[in-house]
């Protein structure tokens, strides 16, 4: 099955960036991306491919492990950016330093059955919307694309969503729909609590 570990915003904070999106989707370029579905907004933290099931018990156990000495902390989804002309995404402000090293904690625990992951490439965000290009898109259609995902990006760059608390640690499975990856949560795990 195909894993990856993420935190998930609760609902009050995806509902606000909901309808901070919905005018974002009306204009130029945006009808040509395929927007992510509500359900599946989630941040990755560690990706891990395909694992065999009798791994996940193992798994689980380095998880667990992770949870118990990484503090929950505070975050809020604010701002937006691109991928190259391939990915809208929204961004995350908050305890980043705490977020960071709660996924180097994550590629640590995982290694062994993900393989090593480059901890320095982690780059926290929500993905809003992919675009549909070809390998063989002419490079003038890439700028182009580029440039439509600058302005749908410069939209949503003031967006600052309300501050919730990063709480849990889950393992979640990706399966492939018509056309959409489905995401579940396998299991999760409370962050440990600051102390005073």
């Amino acid at each position: 099955m195909r894993l990856f570990v993420a935190v998930l915003p609760p609902a009050e904070a995806l509902q606000d960036l909901v309808d901070a999106v919905a005018p974002v989707r009306g204009l130029p370029g945006a009808d040509r991306l395929r927007w992510t579905a509500v359900e599946g907004w989630h941040l990755t933290l560690a990706f891990l491919g395909e694992v065999p099931a009798e791994r996940v018990p193992e798994l689980s156990a380095g998880l667990a492990a992770v949870a118990a000495v990484n503090p929950a902390h505070p975050l809020r989804l604010a701002g937006a950016g691109r991928f190259g002309d391939k990915v809208l995404w929204a961004g995350v402000e908050g305890r980043l330093w705490a977020l960071r090293g709660l996924a180097e904690a994550v590629a640590g625990a995982t290694a062994e059955v993900a393989g090593e992951a480059d901890a320095f490439s982690f780059h926290p965000h929500l993905t809003l919307a992919r675009a549909g290009s070809s390998r063989g898109q002419r490079r003038a259609a890439q700028r182009a694309a580029a440039a439509e995902l600058d302005g749908l990006a410069h939209a949503l760059e003031g967006y600052r969503g309300p501050e919730w608390e990063a709480a849990e640690l889950h393992l979640m499975r990706s399966e492939q729909g018509a056309g959409f990856a489905h995401y579940g949560s396998l299991a999760s795990w409370r962050l440990a609590r600051w102390e005073d």
